[in-house]
């Protein structure tokens, strides 16, 4: 796992120096966990802010804190932000702000929304990070906590504000190069991976199989309605970038039509001896087609790629779990058959 770590830190080093990893402290992980299982019992999105500090390109989390529901107008978010941190401080905690985190369902962690919130974050602290955390995922037994970065294309397209095909073409920007995945390495105390150890030890051998919870129906069934929603938006876009084509190619048509009739007629005066007509008076006639916003595509190419992702790896993560539970259940039989 290390080495996997070591070789995507080295690909993402080559686009983004300023971090190579993040190491998040098991505590502030508890506190994610935690706030995000709350907020989706309720269907709500689960969002805070990230506390720590930068070590040699290495983004150390060491504690965290949820932002107030969006509901309650009479809170203050950015000022209920700088009395935690405040008091924080007090306390000789970290405090400094290094970034954010969200909850995910079914991977929809991928929006506009985060695109655009990453973006200020990261121009305002160019250390930022986003952590998303897949709620129903990991409630299968899954932990699935991963950091984002934008790139510097993607940065320098939104801060443009040009999401024209020329543009990404330009910038040569796409769905796999619109966020860089920085690993996540969590770090335990000593004190604590003694704990571990020792409810480890105090956990029965018949009862760890019950951990392996094989009940993989239902997150594979929602991650593919979710795919196949995202394959329709994305059909959507196609259909009008297509006709956006189609119309530009029948204007450059008519316009070439118009300039050539132009040409000719000039041949004609400038036979007889009189003034031609410039082309731009033809030219004029043919409004430049506004190029459609190409973000949403995007995005949504984006997002069917990472429910391709998740569904391979939960596909072949429950069959390692098959396979040890086949073990596990002959294993039992051959000790009762004794």
């Amino acid at each position: 796992m290390a080495n996997r770590a070591n070789r995507h830190a080295a690909r993402t080093e080559d686009s983004d120096n300023t971090i190579n990893y993040v190491q998040c402290d098991g505590l502030a992980v508890m506190k994610m966990v935690k706030h995000c299982h709350e907020e989706s019992s309720n269907m709500d999105l689960a969002q805070g802010a990230l506390l720590g500090l930068v070590v040699d390109k290495c983004l150390e989390i060491t504690n965290c804190f949820p932002f107030p529901k969006s509901g309650d107008e009479t809170m203050d978010e950015e000022m209920y932000q700088l009395t935690v941190m405040r008091r924080l401080r007090r306390v000789n905690v970290d405090h400094l702000h290094v970034g954010w985190y969200q909850s995910s369902d079914v991977g929809n962690s991928l929006s506009m929304a985060l695109l655009e919130s990453q973006y200020h974050y990261q121009t305002s602290i160019e250390e930022s990070v986003v952590v998303v955390y897949d709620t129903q995922k990991s409630s299968r037994g899954f932990l699935c906590l991963k950091a984002y970065r934008l790139t510097p294309q993607a940065i320098q397209m939104y801060k443009d504000g040009d999401f024209t095909p020329e543009a990404f073409r330009t910038l040569k920007v796409g769905y796999e190069n619109l966020f860089a995945e920085i690993p996540i390495v969590i770090k335990n105390s000593p004190l604590t991976n003694i704990m571990m150890s020792e409810l480890n030890e105090l956990l029965p051998e018949d009862k760890g199989h019950n951990f392996l919870d094989l009940g993989t129906a239902t997150v594979l069934e929602n991650q593919m309605r979710s795919l196949i929603e995202r394959v329709d938006e994305l059909y959507q876009e196609a259909v009008r970038y297509n006709k956006y084509q189609q119309v530009v190619f029948k204007q450059d048509t008519e316009k070439h039509r118009a300039l050539a009739k132009l040409a000719a007629e000039n041949a004609v005066r400038t036979s007889k001896g009189e003034p031609t007509v410039p082309e731009d008076e033809v030219i004029k006639q043919f409004r430049p087609m506004t190029a459609p916003n190409r973000l949403t595509a995007t995005i949504t190419s984006g997002q069917i790629n990472t429910h391709a992702q998740h569904i391979a790896q939960f596909c072949s993560q429950s069959l390692a779990k098959l396979f040890i539970t086949e073990s596990l259940q002959i294993a039992k039989e051959a000790k009762e058959a004794k």
